[in-house]
Order: C-alpha cells, then sequence, then structure tokens
C-alpha cells in the first residue's frame, strides 16, 4: 500500500522540520545565531492512467487531465533566514557587531579563514585580538601593553591610547567580507562558517563603503529567533506528525481488514 510509504516520507520530513525548530530554540541566546526554514518538495508522481494531453479518441480528443499519485515528499533545503538581529550594548572595548552586511574574517589553525558576525573578541596573552577560541581576528593586529584604551570606530579602524600621547596611535584597519548568496555558506559549529561553491568567493572592503556594513564597539548582534514564531511552528509539525501517524495507522487497518481470512 502506497499510504504507507507516502505518510513514512511525511513522518520523516516533519521530523526533520521539529530537529530544526528545537535547534533554533536551543541558540536562541546565542550571539548572532541566523534562524533556519526547512523547505519541502513532492517526490516523483507515479502515473496512474493515460497521461494529461493524450489522445483519447480517434477523433482528436485530448485528456484534460492525468491520473498521477504523489509518494510522498522530501526535504530539498534548510535555508538560513539572514534578517539583522538587535544590537544589544555591553559596554565592552572588544565587543563589536555589524550593522549591515558583513562576515568578520578569522584566521584558523592550518590557514584556513573562517567567517562569522559573531564579534566577542579579547586580546591574547601576546596583545592580539581574538575569538573566544583563540582564534586572530584577520588582519592581525597585536595592542601594545601599555595601552590605556582602544577606540575602534564604524569603519573599523583600530585606534589605541598610549600615556604621554596626546594623539591616538592608528594599530589596524579591520577588513569584512560580503559574499554573493551568504545563504550557501557552511556553518561549521562554533559561529563560524567556511565559503562553498555556492557561496561564491569572498569580497573584502572597509567597513562603511558600500555594499558594507559598520562597526559598533561595545555592542553585540542578538539571535534574530523569535521564540512565539518558534513554538507555532513547533505544533504545526507536530500535528503534520501526528496526522501521518494516523494514515499509517488507518492503512494499517486497512490491509488487516484484507487479510483477514474470517471475513
Amino acid at each position: 500500500m502506497r499510504s504507507m510509504d507516502i505518510a513514512a516520507t511525511g513522518m520523516q520530513a516533519q521530523q526533520t522540520n521539529i530537529e530544526v525548530i528545537a535547534n533554533n530554540i536551543a541558540n536562541m541566546t546565542t550571539t548572532a545565531f541566523k534562524r533556519r526554514r526547512p523547505e519541502f518538495q513532492d517526490l516523483i508522481y507515479q502515473q496512474l492512467g493515460v497521461a494529461a494531453g493524450a489522445n483519447s479518441s480517434d477523433t482528436g480528443t485530448i485528456v484534460p487531465a492525468g491520473a498521477e499519485v504523489g509518494l510522498g515528499v522530501q526535504t530539498a533545503a534548510i535555508y538560513p533566514i539572514l534578517e539583522q538581529g538587535n544590537l544589544q550594548q555591553t559596554n565592552n572595548t572588544l565587543d563589536l557587531a555589524i550593522q549591515g552586511a558583513g562576515y568578520f574574517q578569522i584566521q584558523l589553525p592550518y590557514g584556513q579563514i573562517g567567517y562569522t558576525r559573531d564579534g566577542t573578541f579579547a586580546l591574547s596573552p601576546t596583545g592580539q585580538i581574538v575569538t573566544a577560541d583563540g582564534y586572530v581576528v584577520w588582519p592581525g593586529m597585536t595592542v601594545p601593553q601599555n595601552a590605556t584604551s582602544i577606540s575602534i570606530n564604524a569603519q573599523g579602524q583600530v585606534q589605541v591610547t598610549i600615556p604621554n600621547q596626546t594623539q591616538p596611535q592608528l594599530i589596524g584597519q579591520l577588513q569584512i567580507v560580503t559574499f554573493a548568496n551568504p545563504a550557501g555558506l557552511a556553518p561549521q559549529g562554533g559561529n563560524m562558517f567556511f565559503a562553498t561553491a555556492a557561496s561564491g568567493n569572498p569580497i573584502q572592503g572597509v567597513p562603511g563603503s558600500p555594499g558594507f556594513g559598520t562597526v559598533m564597539q561595545g555592542f553585540i548582534e542578538t539571535s534574530n529567533v523569535n521564540v512565539v514564531t518558534e513554538i507555532t511552528d513547533l505544533i504545526t509539525a507536530q500535528r503534520a506528525y501526528e496526522m501521518n501517524s494516523r494514515v499509517i495507522q488507518t492503512s494499517d487497518q486497512i490491509f488487516a481488514t484484507l487479510t483477514n481470512p474470517n471475513l
């Protein structure tokens, strides 16, 4: 009976849906997290009768609609929703948020470059600006040990105040990148992404230039997860799962009736 197999694909699809929603809710307080949404497609159709458009007689009459039955559903993709999260003020000198488009570049071990919007940075023992995992924010820059303050403007210029100097000292320029298709970035965990053929090559630029966001010092970007929406979607997914389960139960009862030798 096709109905059992079809309903099974429906249950698998809704299980995936629930897993995506669960991950969204679990990351509702993760810095710069972007919620994700699954996209589903119907499976191939099986022809049961004459196809639509076929001739139904030798006089040229045409069948207006065919007889096809679908074989279920499959997961096509899980898309990130890239809308900007809220900016939360922390007053921490090395907390940075990007207002608008762009990603920070992170120098990973073995020479790889990762991309993130999580700007909760700190100083390493040698004075370099690093992530919470100790990875260097590219381009690497070192804050002098005798610096009394660090200032990062909207264009990403990093300046420090040195005792006995009247003017702040520029020690580096943050560069951010954008992508033609940021939804194609591959998530690696740890708020980190890698470029892929789908995302396209990174386009590097100075914060605040056309097409690039600005840097906000003393702020972090919060998750864009909307709890009310996620709970509503969770209820809908649960109901859909239960209905597919009911189809399997009904099909099993029909099959049991057909195979009952006492009838």
